[in-house]
């Protein structure tokens, strides 16, 4: 009976323990630094048979410094024989609304996006890191994220903001298609993804955004605080949390 009391006393005290671990890898913050770091964005699809390199060469940018890179899978190639199931018509449509504001005659995958701009000179990079006139704070607990955006001396007069919670790791067997009998390996994957309207002045808003995905992967989450005119990332941070 004492031994069976022991047990359970131990046991409860192992689940304490445990929910305290997990609460404390869901609660976490991120900062912002000086520089701004440089943005990718691809645009890809596992139903196109010239992205499988754009995917490689973006799965080599993992924790590479000064670099915050996200993978949108988009849903215009479902219709070919092979369903995409990171695919999503918001990313489409992300794509799309870049498209037509930067004057471009059409959509295409795969593509880069550099800081906004169609970038064809992959896998190069640009190298400068300007110095940034906003700061930016995340602050996770559990599925809810406060964000913080300061504007300093010579911020843009409007500001607007977009976020993605990104999954790496993640494995396909294509098994139709312009990839049939192909295994795609992928990382950054979008998996959630929102916007704000612009905006004046400082801004304190809470999102939220789950804390793991697929499996239960751990999700990372991207904030870029953009130039409301030009599209221009001015700032950009990673919460990480567990990961």
């Amino acid at each position: 009976m004492g031994d069976d009391r022991g047990l359970a006393a131990c046991l409860a005290m192992l689940s304490l323990l445990a929910a305290a671990v997990g609460a404390q890898a869901q609660a976490c913050s991120a900062e912002s630094g000086t520089g701004v770091p440089t943005v990718v964005e691809l645009y890809t699809s596992e139903g196109c048979n010239s992205c499988p390199p754009a995917d490689r060469w973006l799965s080599t940018l993992k924790d590479k410094p000064g670099v915050l890179a996200a993978a949108f899978h988009v849903d215009y190639w479902d219709r070919l024989g092979w369903k995409d199931r990171f695919a999503s018509p918001r990313y489409s449509e992300r794509q799309a609304q870049l498209q037509a504001a930067a004057g471009e005659r059409f959509s295409y995958t795969p593509q880069v996006r550099v800081n906004g701009a169609d970038w064809r000179r992959w896998p190069q990079l640009p190298t400068a890191a300007p110095t940034s006139t906003v700061r930016v704070s995340l602050r996770r607990d559990g599925e809810q994220v406060g964000v913080e955006v300061r504007p300093s001396a010579g911020a843009p007069e409007a500001l607007s903001l977009w976020w993605a919670s990104l999954e790496d790791g993640q494995v396909s067997d294509v098994a139709a298609g312009e990839n049939r009998g192909v295994q795609l390996h992928h990382d950054h994957v979008v998996r959630h993804y929102g916007s704000l309207a612009p905006w004046r002045g400082p801004l304190q808003q809470r999102i939220t955004v789950p804390t793991v995905g697929e499996g239960g992967r751990p999700l990372r989450l991207i904030v870029v605080v953009t130039d409301a005119t030009s599209g221009v990332p001015v700032q950009a941070v990673q919460l990480r949390c567990g990961a």
